[in-house]
């Protein structure tokens, strides 16, 4: 059994089809998604309707919930910034249509998955004392034991800090599988020309669950989206001139 896990896809369906597309190459059983799914954009109606198309298993993240929930009559935005995510709520509410709405409300903030082996695995957007706080990958052992909770499974299988990490912490085993619509960006090297890094216009993160021999191992992989650019290059396009 390999599961394909991703997290915080916020509506980039070109992205999660360039992920798609990789992960078909090797083959994979179900696809596990740690919320964040359609907002802010810009194909949010696309991304729900490639996640029904693989029966993606899905939990609710924050802007899932906010998406589906928020009473926007009641909210009075205090800056130009807030107005236009409320705009933007709006519009993706619009895209979607009443029913995918209404659907992603009802999306769970945990799923409890059996392995093979005997283990238990959690999906959460967050952590399993709070959905909606996310582990991440600086927590000290202390602050990664208070969001464990008091009902942990074996591993945990989450998003919502866009960094992937894989971790264990008092027997749990925590496994970040970082973001796919908002991945920080890197600075590789360029192949090239030694010593000259590269700027990525932006990357996607996924990880493999498989198990071999009853382990289970996490395999982290990137899906560049678009061409790197030369850092040099870059700078001269987003910095003003003397």
């Amino acid at each position: 059994m390999r599961l394909l896990c991703v997290s915080d896809i916020q509506g980039h369906a070109d992205a999660l089809a360039a992920v798609l597309a990789t992960a078909e190459r090797r083959g994979y059983n179900h696809l596990l998604v740690a919320g964040d799914l359609c907002f802010p954009g810009p194909k949010p109606l696309e991304t729900w309707q490639r996640l029904q198309q693989v029966k993606a298993v899905c939990t609710q993240g924050a802007s899932d919930r906010a998406l589906s929930t928020l009473d926007l009559a009641k909210v009075q935005p205090r800056s130009d910034h807030e107005r236009e995510r409320l705009d933007r709520v709006r519009q993706v509410r619009a895209d979607l249509g009443d029913l995918i709405v209404a659907r992603i409300a009802r999306l769970p903030p945990i799923h409890r998955m059996p392995l093979p082996n005997g283990q238990e695995l959690i999906l959460v957007h967050g952590s399993p004392a709070d959905p909606l706080e996310p582990f991440t990958h600086d927590m000290t052992d202390q602050e990664i034991l208070a969001l464990i909770g008091d009902d942990p499974a074996d591993v945990i299988l989450c998003g919502g800090s866009h960094v992937p990490f894989d971790r264990t912490v008092a027997d749990v085993r925590i496994i970040n599988v970082g973001s796919v619509g908002d991945a920080p960006s890197g600075l590789p090297e360029d192949p090239e020309t030694p010593g000259a890094p590269l700027l990525w216009a932006r990357h996607a993160d996924a990880v493999f669950i498989e198990l071999v021999e009853g382990r289970l191992e996490a395999e982290f992989f990137t899906v560049p989206l678009g061409k790197p650019t030369p850092l040099a290059s870059a700078l001269s396009t987003t910095l003003p001139r003397a």
